[in-house]
This record gives structure tokens, sequence and C-alpha cells, in this order.
């Protein structure tokens, strides 16, 4: 006998993109627009109610074998702090109900964030056989991902150039989904997608040479930290550089204070530090050229140096090659 079809869906995690495409394919499956649109009803966490909800979906359709219902971020709404006994209530009697829904329901619940095990509309779809849940996770290695999105715009994407953008956007998915979309459209699917491409069009300045530059002030290496830093001030303008530089000595700092006090590396870094695991890994590497005191003496300087650039007493670029002329020493 085979498995009846689904009659609620969970879609939930970061992945919003797979998430979105998954919807859409739903869309797709339910034919004809003009009888598809009769049958389709959408809600967000402001809009729903239980009655509205569940009225929506057992309706019988019109000219067609399915009712398609999606609901937008409801049940981690329902589920936040701040929903008290009427979230919770509300989530208990959805749970009880959903079981009941006629065969021709297609309810979609879509949350951009994962769910906890616990939620009851989790519970009530592992023990009910037309329950479905799915986990957009994004991916630990974010090139993976850049490589799949860019098949979705039809582009291929040479090696070197995912690397580029992973290191350009690290996980703004928005970020990096717009530049793929430019890049695609520039090569026109007559070549790969290549690093200088990415070089050409993204806007932001490339983390991977900030990580260069800070290795260099680690190692003392004055000459190649001035290098670097100028190469990176033609390509880029200096209060974005710097706010990076800020971040990056802040990460450093933290990521330092971490394995001091003896919380773990590798993955725990990632996980307390909240980045991807290619930065996490370049972070312990690098923590590893200064001390906890340095870093505390180098986050005041940056401190320091931001109040007076932001009060004009320096440029900003001056400020930064005085900061890296004195790391160097």
């Amino acid at each position: 006998m085979s498995k009846p079809a689904p009659t609620f869906y969970v879609f939930h995690g970061d992945d919003v993109f797979r998430i979105e495409e998954e919807v859409a394919k739903m869309r797709a499956r339910m034919g004809d627009p003009a009888t598809a649109d009769l049958n389709t009803a959408a809600f967000d966490e402001h809009t729903a109610t239980l009655a509205d909800v569940m009225n929506a979906a057992s309706a019988l359709p019109f000219l067609a074998d399915k009712r398609l219902v999606i609901v937008m971020g409801w049940l981690s709404w329902l589920a936040r702090a701040g929903a008290g006994k009427t979230g919770k209530d509300t989530l208990d009697q959805l749970a009880a109900q959903l079981p009941g829904l006629p065969d021709w329901a297609r309810l979609v619940f879509v949350e951009r964030e994962v769910l906890k095990e616990t939620h009851p509309v989790l519970r009530a779809a592992a023990a009910d056989p037309r329950g479905y849940v799915q986990n957009f996770a994004l991916p630990k290695d974010p090139t993976q991902w850049i490589m799949r999105r860019a098949e979705h715009y039809g582009a291929q994407i040479e090696p070197a150039a995912v690397q580029a953008l992973a290191s350009v956007v690290g996980n703004d998915l928005v970020a990096a989904d717009n530049e793929l979309f430019k890049l695609a459209a520039y090569t026109g699917g007559e070549r790969p997608i290549a690093e200088a491409d990415v070089a050409t069009l993204t806007p932001y300045v490339p983390e991977q040479s900030v990580f260069d530059m800070v290795d260099a002030l680690g190692r003392r290496d004055g000459q190649t930290a001035i290098r670097l830093l100028r190469r990176l001030l033609t390509d880029g303008e200096a209060l974005g550089l710097f706010a990076m530089i800020v971040r990056q000595f802040r990460l450093l700092l933290q990521a330092k204070e971490h394995l001091v006090t003896g919380q773990g590396h590798g993955p725990a870094l990632v996980k307390a530090l909240n980045v991807h695991r290619f930065v996490g890994e370049k972070l312990e590497r690098q923590s590893r050229n200064f001390t906890l005191a340095d870093l505390e003496a180098i986050y005041r300087r940056l401190l320091d140096l931001d109040r007076r650039i932001k009060t004009g007493q320096i440029d900003p670029e001056l400020a930064l090659e005085t900061l890296v002329a004195g790391l160097s020493e």
C-alpha cells in the first residue's frame, strides 16, 4: 500500500532560497493558473488565525483536486517568548487539528529559521503519516551553495571564483545571490564565471585580502602589510576598509578569549563566533600570532582611531597607514 500524500508540510531553515524554490514547485503543481489562483491562499504571522488557516485548507477545491495554503512565519511567531499562553494554546490546538485535514489539503508552513524539535507542529508531523517536514539548513561550506546557485542561473563557475565570492560575501546569501545573478548575466553562459569577473563586478572589499594583511601584521612583516593595505585602498573606500579591519580584530579578540579559556576549538569556535567554517579556521590560525594582551591593545587603538576619524581629527587613509605601520614595528 502506497504512502498517502502529505496534507501539511513544514519547510524550515536558514536557506531561504531553497525554501522559496520548493514553494514555487508546489505552486506550479497546482496546474492551470486560472483555477490555481482560486485554490490558493496565503497568510503570514500577522494575518493568520487558527480558524482562517484551517478553513482555507479544508474548503472544497474549485474545479481542481487540491487546495494550497501557504502560511509564512506563523509557527515561530506563536512559539516566541512574547506569545505567552495564547501562542502555546493556539499551537496545541493547531497540532490537534492538523491530522483531520481532508485529502485535498496542501497546507504549507514556511519558517525562515530552524524550529526546535519540541515544537508542537513538528511533533504532530512526526506522528502523522500525512505530515511532512524538511529542514533547509545552510551547508557548512558556502562554496557548495554558490555552485548550486550559479547552476540555477544557468552558469558554470570556476573553483577560484567560488572561493573569491565566498570570501567577499561571507554568510550574506542575499548578497551572494545578487552577485551571482550579475555574474551570470555578465558571462552570458558563453564561459564559466572566473575569479577576474568577481573582482570586476563585486562592489565589496575582498575579505581574503584583509585576512592576508592581518597575517602579515601577525608576522610583523610591515612591508607586505603596507603593500596589501595600499592595494585594498586602491580597490575600496577607506571607511569601509577600516570597518572590516575593526571587525577582523574584534573576531580575533573573541576567538583568542574563547581559546585561552578552554572553550574548545574547531567546530566549537565556529559555533561560538557564528561564522563559516573556513573563516573560523583562519581566525584560529591567526590568533596564534597574537597574545590576548596584544589583541586587547590593538582593539583599544582601533576604537580610538574610529573616534578620531568620526570627529575629523585624522584622515581615514592616514589612520589606516599609521595603524599598520605601528603594528608592524
